[in-house]
Order: structure tokens, then sequence, then C-alpha cells
């Protein structure tokens, strides 16, 4: 009988199956918590949510000190190509999240963007979570 590989996700708090997306999402909580000071409580795995009749999953959802999404995370699997359909799907999820920053990744290739005037664009730096609360307000 054959194992499945298996990894820890501190989001969920369980083991889960290491997946290539899974683990294009691991290394993104650990650039989220490590490189960009996101707190582990503030993040979300796999987070639920409703646009429509229709039942969506962001792969990661950052939240703000409300309680409210602040960024919301489209990981794909490496030999995904980050096109414009990974963008809308992204701009979609944000239809219902409404939050000010968006990050799709591969693990090769990360993009961030940044609600500005009603629209989102890309920017080059990576904010730090404070930085993000920050703009905010």
């Amino acid at each position: 009988m054959e194992t499945k590989a298996t990894v820890w996700d501190p989001l969920r708090k369980k083991e889960v199956a290491l997946t290539p997306e899974e683990r294009v999402r691991q290394w993104c909580i650990n650039v989220l918590s490590q490189q960009m000071q996101v707190p582990m409580h503030m993040m979300m795995s796999e987070a639920g949510f409703k646009l429509g009749e229709k039942q969506y999953r962001a792969d990661i959802l950052v939240y703000d000190r409300k309680a409210q999404p602040l960024m919301v995370v489209e990981c794909k699997r490496p030999e995904v190509e980050l096109t414009q359909d990974v963008l809308d799907q992204a701009i979609r999820y944000n239809m219902v999240l409404n939050v000010r920053y968006m990050i799709i990744t591969n693990g090769t290739k990360t993009f961030i963007c940044q609600k500005q005037g009603g629209k989102f664009a890309f920017i080059e730096n990576v904010p730090t979570y404070n930085e993000m609360i920050c703009q905010q307000q």
C-alpha cells in the first residue's frame, strides 16, 4: 500500500495531502509569515465563501485587525502559467471579499496587486502586514 505524502498546515492545524498546489500554499504561508510579517492567527487556508449561488474557496485569506479580509492569495501548481484567467479568478473572489491586496503565485512567479482608486495595480515592493494595515486607514 502506497503512503501519500502529507504536510502540516499551520493554519488548518492538521496534516493535509502534499499536492503540488499545497506545496506552493505552504511556501506562501511561510513567505507571508516571515517576510511580510503576517501573524499566523490573521490567516486562513481554504477559506470558504459564496458568490451568488456558487461556493468558492480562497487558497489563503489574510485578515486585518478587525477580522475583515485584507488580502486574498491564489496559489497554483508550479507548472500553471499565471495568466489573465488566474488574475480574473482572484478579482472575482474580490467581488465578495473586498480586499485591498491580491497575490497570485505558482511558487516560481508571484504577482502582488494593490487596490488603487477602485482598480488593482501591480506593485513591486512587498508590503509588511503593518504597512498594509496602515495604508488601509
